[in-house]
C-alpha cells in the first residue's frame, strides 16, 4: 500500500499536465531554436527547479521501498523476475526476444501514423535502421530494444496534431502494452524533433506514455543535421527518466546525475571545448541529452546508466 501511495504521490506533481505542455520554465535556453535548423530539438516538459526536487524525492522514496521489497533471490525486474514487467491491457503483439543478453529487454510497438498522399508512411528499411541506431545508442547499457509491432495508421489529423491538440485522441487510441512497453509514434511534431513522457507520469497517466519523434529524424529522412536517427535516442533517455544535461544550467542539482558535468545551456552543432560552467569541466556535447548534432552524439554516461536502471525498477518493472 506504501508503495502504491507514493506512485499516486508522484503523480499529482504531474497532474493536469500533458506530455505535451509544459513546466514552468527556469532555464529560457530550453526555448531556443537550432541555429543549423528550423525547429527545436526537443519538446519533452522541462521542470523547474522546484519540480525537479519533488520529483527526486518521491523517485527515492519509492526506489528505497522496491529494494527493501526485492528478494535478494530474484532476477533483475523485467527479465523474469518477480517485479517483471511484461503484460498490460490493451496489448495485441507477441513479445519478441532480444538478440542479445540483456538485463531488460523492452518490447517497442512502433506506430508510423501517415497523413494525405501518405506523407509520413516510412518503409519498414527505415524503421529497422532506426531500430539500429537506438540499440547502438544503448549499447554497453542494461537496454536492448526489440520492435514487436508496426502500427501503421492513415489519420490527417493525428499526423500533424501529434504534438499537442490531437496527442491525446491519438495516443488513446494506439497505446499497447503496460509501463514496460515502449510506444513510438512517428508523425510530423510541428517545430520539434520530438518528445517523450517521463517514467513517473505512467501511474497518472498511462495512455499518453511513450515517446513521438518527427518522421524525418530517423537515419536516411531529410531533417539534417538530425536525420541519423539520435532523436530517438534522446526522446528514450527521457522515458528512461534521464533529464537534459543543461537541466538547471550551472547552479543547484542539474540533471541530478554526478558524472555529466554542469551545463549553462543547450550545445548545437559539435562545439568541440566549449565550456560554459567554470569548475565542471567541458560541456557533455557528445552526450545523447544535449542538443548537439546527429554525428557529434554518441554517449550515455555511467551516472546515466544507473539512473535509468533505478527508475526501471521504480516506475516501468512492474506498477503496484
Amino acid at each position: 500500500m506504501l508503495v502504491r501511495s507514493l506512485v499516486a504521490a508522484g503523480a499529482l506533481v504531474l497532474a493536469g499536465l500533458s506530455s505535451s505542455g509544459s513546466f514552468a520554465q527556469s532555464d529560457s535556453a530550453w526555448d531556443n531554436a537550432s541555429d543549423n535548423a528550423s525547429f527545436k530539438r526537443c519538446g519533452t516538459p522541462h521542470p523547474s527547479a522546484k519540480e525537479a526536487k519533488m520529483i527526486e524525492d518521491n523517485f527515492r522514496k519509492l526506489l528505497a521501498l522496491k529494494n527493501a521489497k526485492r528478494p535478494p533471490d530474484k532476477g533483475p525486474p523485467g527479465s523474469g523476475g518477480e517485479d517483471g514487467g511484461s503484460g498490460g491491457d490493451n496489448t495485441d503483439f507477441t513479445p519478441v526476444p532480444c538478440t542479445g543478453n540483456p538485463t531488460y529487454c523492452v518490447q517497442v510497438v512502433f506506430h508510423v501514423i501517415s497523413g494525405r498522399r501518405g506523407a509520413g508512411d516510412v518503409d519498414q528499411s527505415m524503421i529497422d535502421l532506426q531500430m539500429d541506431v537506438l540499440n547502438q545508442g544503448f549499447a554497453g547499457s542494461d537496454y536492448e530494444f526489440a520492435l514487436a509491432k508496426t502500427n501503421r495508421v492513415n489519420e490527417r489529423k493525428w499526423y500533424t496534431g501529434c504534438y499537442g491538440s490531437q496527442e491525446r485522441s491519438m495516443k488513446t487510441a494506439l497505446r499497447e502494452g503496460d509501463a514496460s512497453t515502449l510506444n513510438i509514434y512517428s508523425c510530423r511534431p510541428n517545430g520539434i524533433l520530438g518528445y517523450a513522457t517521463f517514467p513517473w507520469s505512467y501511474a497518472s497517466s498511462p495512455l499518453l506514455d511513450g515517446v513521438v519523434i518527427l518522421d524525418q529524424s530517423m537515419p536516411g529522412g531529410t531533417a539534417a543535421p538530425y536525420n541519423e536517427g539520435d532523436t530517438l535516442t534522446h526522446e528514450v533517455g527521457h522515458w528512461l527518466a534521464l533529464y537534459h544535461t543543461f537541466q538547471g544550467g550551472c547552479a543547484g542539482n542539474g540533471d541530478y546525475v554526478a558524472d555529466t558535468a554542469a551545463e549553462a545551456s543547450p550545445a548545437y552543432g559539435c562545439p568541440v571545448g566549449r565550456d560554459t560552467c567554470a569548475g565542471e569541466g567541458p560541456d557533455p556535447i557528445e552526450n545523447f541529452m544535449d542538443y548537439t548534432d546527429d554525428y557529434c552524439m554518441d554517449r550515455f554516461s555511467t551516472g546515466q546508466d544507473s539512473r535509468m536502471d533505478e527508475a526501471w525498477l521504480s516506475f516501468r518493472a512492474s506498477q503496484p
